[in-house]
């Protein structure tokens, strides 16, 4: 028997999920690699599908070629987040789609073809690459994949030559962590994502001795880094598209937890968002707006 395959967290009660299944979105540390999956290996499929679409159509794409024709396929998506477009999304493939919509999600119930159409134009366009414009390996779907972010880029512009050991939390691809290693006087640095293809990148990108890329949820290392020199970071503030300032804090105070005495902490965040309470809190001694410009707010802050 083959296995049966899910793609994200539905909410409860969305979806059915299969019994045993297997765990293929990259947001979730110790999940499966989709692409590594066997043709015609599975048996059945859930997929809460990404918004983006190229990335959308990359694990549809590898979703239909894993699975056995003819098994069955669950799709769904917020309305608002690309549900709308799912059903025109697999009929491109070949794809027999029934549709219903509820709890302001739509939901696409698929019998696949025995040949889907077109899989290999879709994961081509949504795997790994090497940016022109960027110099850097990076994937549709990862945090700000075809552009350096303005946050990040605000942020350094205005890093301080860094020394010691440190993190870089929520390193996407790997921007900051390349700033940060062109001082020479940096021993040690630890880049920390919870998605696995901006990791797989990162790790493409930073071939240096002096590193150590984490697959890992920032908040939840469990003391895994200690007594750090300095932490840069551009905290995330959106889980499944919709903002959430606490994703940020919980990153504050892991920076914090991880600093040693006197260490210190370089992050940007967006204007609007409220973290001067948390930083007071985490970082008692001294905190520092060092710039607000453009929507953005740099601080730094010493433990």
């Amino acid at each position: 028997m083959g296995a049966a395959l899910l793609y994200g967290v539905p909410a409860p009660g969305l979806a059915e999920t299969p019994a045993g299944a297997v765990q293929l979105s990259p947001l979730i540390p110790g999940s499966s690699d989709l692409a590594g999956l066997a043709d015609a290996s599975a048996d059945e499929a859930v997929v809460l599908a990404p918004p983006g679409v190229l990335e959308r159509d990359f694990v549809l794409a590898h979703v239909l070629r894993a699975l056995k024709p003819g098994a069955p396929l669950t799709v769904l998506a917020p309305k608002d987040k690309g549900g709308s477009r799912l059903k025109k999304a697999l009929e491109r493939f070949g794809c027999e789609v029934s549709e219903d919509a509820r709890r302001h999600h739509r939901f696409c119930y698929v019998t696949p073809p025995t040949a889907p159409k077109d899989l290999d134009i879709a994961m081509a366009a949504g795997a790994p690459r090497l940016s022109q414009s960027l110099g850097l390996w990076t994937q549709p779907g990862v945090f700000s994949w075809d552009r350096v972010d303005p946050g990040t880029a605000r942020l350094m512009e205005l890093l301080p030559t860094l020394s010691g050991k440190g993190a870089d939390l929520g390193c996407g691809i790997g921007v900051l962590s390349l700033e940060a290693l062109k001082s020479a006087k940096v021993t040690g640095l630890t880049a920390v994502d919870i998605d696995r293809r901006a990791v797989d990148c990162a790790r493409r990108n930073l071939e240096d001795p002096r590193l150590e890329v984490l697959w890992a949820d920032v908040r939840r290392l469990d003391g895994k880094l200690s007594g750090l020199d300095f932490v840069i970071m551009n905290p995330p503030f959106h889980d499944g598209g919709a903002e959430d300032r606490a994703l940020g804090m919980g990153f504050i105070r892991a920076a914090a937890a991880m600093l040693a005495p006197g260490g210190v902490c370089w992050m940007v965040a967006n204007r609007h968002l409220p973290y001067e309470a948390v930083l007071a809190e985490a970082f008692p001694k001294a905190v520092a707006l060092k710039a607000e410009a453009g929507g953005f707010k740099v601080y730094e802050a010493r433990k």
